[in-house]
């Protein structure tokens, strides 16, 4: 008999999981499933991660724990509405060759046809994750191009350049000055070696 967990979401507090705890139920009975526990997570959105969701890690350290095989869930946008979210859950997921079963969806990760559905959502998600670099790259050199500094604003002014000269004059070691001046032994090398 298969171990499964159950695991619901609503957005808001007003929202009810009852309806999507009923339907699962009846297919883990139906499938002759073991419901192990029952995960809700209430007024959550699932665009936030699994540390801001306490019900989904629960149930992810319990699949790490080996004590399921398979979590049953009412729709992919209840486990997460990021497709990157969801691609991290689904690998570590099937590292502990744990199964995901979407009801809505028709999604079986047991399946061929359901692991080749999640490895295309998994081809896209790269996808994406590449288009935003190469936008970020390009608007970053734009930026560049344009005279625009990168980065956090340097934190180095006139003062406190003198202030490490001056220290540095006196003999002072180099990790006593960026102790003393609350700055980096590499902020402290870049000011006496120019």
């Amino acid at each position: 008999m298969k171990r499964v967990a159950i695991y619901a979401r609503v957005s808001t507090q007003s929202q009810n999981t009852e309806n999507q705890l009923l339907e699962l139920r009846q297919v883990a009975e139906r499938m002759g499933y073991m419901v192990v526990q029952e995960f809700v997570d209430h007024g959550i959105s699932g665009a936030k991660s699994r540390i801001h969701r306490p019900a989904l890690d629960a149930m992810l350290k319990l699949a790490t724990q080996r004590k399921i095989e398979m979590i049953l869930c009412w729709d992919i946008s209840r486990l997460g509405r990021s497709l990157q979210h969801l691609i991290e859950i689904l690998n570590d997921l099937q590292t502990l060759k744990c199964d995901l079963y979407f009801h809505q969806n028709g999604i079986d990760t047991s399946t061929v046809t359901g692991r080749m559905i999640f490895q295309i959502c998994g081809s896209l998600a790269e996808f994406e994750r590449n288009l935003i670099r190469e936008r970020v790259i390009s608007g970053q050199q734009r930026a560049k191009s344009e005279g625009k500094h990168i980065g956090r604003p340097s934190q180095m002014t006139d003062a406190l350049k003198t202030s490490i000269r001056l220290l540095r004059e006196q003999g002072m070691a180099i990790k006593k000055i960026a102790s003393t001046l609350s700055v980096g032994v590499g902020t402290v090398y870049s000011v006496i070696t120019v």
